[in-house]
């Protein structure tokens, strides 16, 4: 177990819960397999969640640079996964992110920071994208943003409808990539229409 992780409080309380679920499953609690299931479960919980507690404009803030750059950054290809709100399974997948600085840049890895914690709270993959954006925005003040994220949600592959191969694409951008030649240069960039490195 990696030693940075700290549990929050109401770790065993969440655990008894569990037990409370599996007994109701109909399943013995008592047998080997399931003797540390309750607390395991309460752990990864935690972990899953663990964006609650942490706050993704400090994130930004914490490697803010002065800079006089004011051409796109894209940082694409950022892999998450989240749980569902409506039945916390997991969806997973890539989110690609751009912003125009305006006076200020932030370290490159912090873009990926705000998606793993707007992505470790329960979720719905719309309010992902605008949260990230959002965050973005008020955060930098950049000439603009644009958040497009790619997922697969195990609530329609497990489940439901059972279809394997569905991806779900959403998007939300702001300032200059209201133009439609901005969010166009974005797109094309994400799907490799440039030089290649």
């Amino acid at each position: 177990m990696n030693p940075e992780i700290e549990f929050r409080e109401g770790l065993d309380e969440l655990a008894v819960h569990y037990k409370s679920i599996l007994t109701l499953l109909g399943e013995d609690t008592q047998r080997e397999g399931l003797l540390k299931t309750p607390i395991r479960v309460a752990k990864a919980m935690q972990i899953l969640t663990r964006g609650y507690a942490q706050d993704a404009h400090k994130v930004l803030t914490d490697a803010l640079f002065a800079e006089k750059y004011n051409q796109m950054v894209i940082v694409k290809d950022i892999d998450f996964f989240s749980l569902c709100e409506h039945h916390m399974i997991p969806f997973y997948g890539k989110a690609h992110v751009a912003y125009i600085p305006n006076g200020y840049i932030t370290g490159l890895s912090k873009i990926a920071r705000v998606v793993d914690i707007y992505s470790h709270r329960l979720q719905v993959q719309e309010r992902l994208t605008q949260q990230i954006k959002e965050c973005i925005d008020s955060t930098l003040h950049p000439l603009g943003v644009m958040v497009v994220i790619e997922a697969k949600h195990m609530c329609m592959q497990m489940r439901g409808v059972e279809k394997q191969n569905a991806i779900t694409t959403t998007s939300d951008f702001c300032g200059a990539f209201n133009q439609a030649k901005t969010r166009e240069e974005f797109m094309n960039l994400l799907r490799g229409e440039s030089k290649k490195i």
